[in-house]
């Protein structure tokens, strides 16, 4: 299958990683390298890009996709590891870090994958399918409460509970292996009244494949990490979809632009704050109305810029 992904605000990102000539620049989440592609256009022969992704099938497309470049470095791997991955790379500073999180199209659409509710395939939902835990082991496997919890928390769904309860009730008798049998669960679980905004298994789904690839818990310090190794002037350009992504990309950058977090009945700050660089975007920017209309992906996404100093 054809590896399709429409990248979100294309344009915005590449004004906003302030690209450099000679830079080095990471794309944390490369995928059909849409934004890559952009970005070494606008590289010379002496500039290089790293592309990093869990999916080595997205590598594969990417390579293909960038084959009339020769400065990219490929790396299968995470981008929540990108100190470990630059030191191997014996790369000590880059000029610019893009990551745009969440799935990609692609995967959506490859269905053997597990990540859509269409249809009736294996419960897979991993980004790398070199890792253990895959959705199957999630559905089966986790207590009630910390369904209720991940569906709640990560799907934004209001119906969780019950969600979490059918499914234990169900895998008393037989493990749930496709993901037409979780939907089936779903929509049993759900009243009829709130079917009408779009498709009921969407937010658990979200939910589970969140939980599979642990998207949000290490995202804070993902930020972080990045921000440390950006040279002066550098840039980090995160593109969020999910309100708990949102959140932890906004306090990273708040804490890195030396935001006193000390209570405000503090005489005086005890919490260490420093500063190492400017948040470029105080509110996140977002897609224009007519990017909306041709790329459905893009009505959720967020775009926040840090520049280091």
């Amino acid at each position: 299958m054809e590896f399709k992904h429409l990248p979100v605000m294309l344009n915005e990102v590449i004004d906003g990683l302030s690209i450099k000539p000679n830079g080095v620049y990471v794309d944390g989440t490369l995928g059909g390298a849409g934004h890559s592609k952009e970005i070494l256009k606008r590289l010379s022969k002496e500039g290089h890009l790293i592309g990093i992704d869990r999916d080595e099938e997205a590598l594969q497309a990417a390579k293909e996709n960038l084959k009339e470049f020769d400065n990219v470095m490929y790396v299968h791997g995470n981008h929540d590891d990108i100190k470990n991955i630059l030191q191997e790379l014996q790369i000590e500073k880059v000029d610019g870090i893009l990551l745009d999180l969440g799935v990609s199209s692609y995967q959506l659409d490859e269905r053997n994958r597990g990540f859509s509710y269409l249809g009736e395939n294996a419960l897979d939902m991993r980004m790398d399918k070199t890792q253990n835990i895959d959705a199957k082991f999630v559905v089966n496997t986790y207590k009630e409460d910390e369904l209720s919890k991940i569906i709640y928390e990560y799907g934004e769904e209001r119906f969780s509970r019950q969600i979490a309860k059918n499914i234990c009730l169900y895998r008393k008798n037989k493990e749930i292996e496709t993901t037409k049998e979780l939907v089936e669960i779903i929509e049993k679980s759900i009243p009829a009244f709130a079917k009408k905004d779009g498709h009921p298994a969407k937010r658990t789904f979200q939910a589970i494949r969140i939980e599979v690839n642990n998207e949000i818990k290490p995202l804070y310090n993902t930020v972080k990490d990045s921000i440390d190794v950006l040279e002066q002037g550098g840039r980090l350009a995160i593109i969020t979809f999910h309100s708990l992504e949102d959140r932890a990309v906004k306090n990273a950058f708040l804490e890195a632009s030396g935001k006193c977090t000390c209570p405000s009945d503090l005489p005086y700050c005890v919490c260490g704050a420093k500063k190492v660089g400017n948040i470029i975007t105080r509110k996140p920017i977002v897609a224009s109305n007519k990017e909306q209309e041709y790329n459905s992906r893009s009505k959720s996404a967020k775009l926040r810029i840090f520049e280091k100093i």
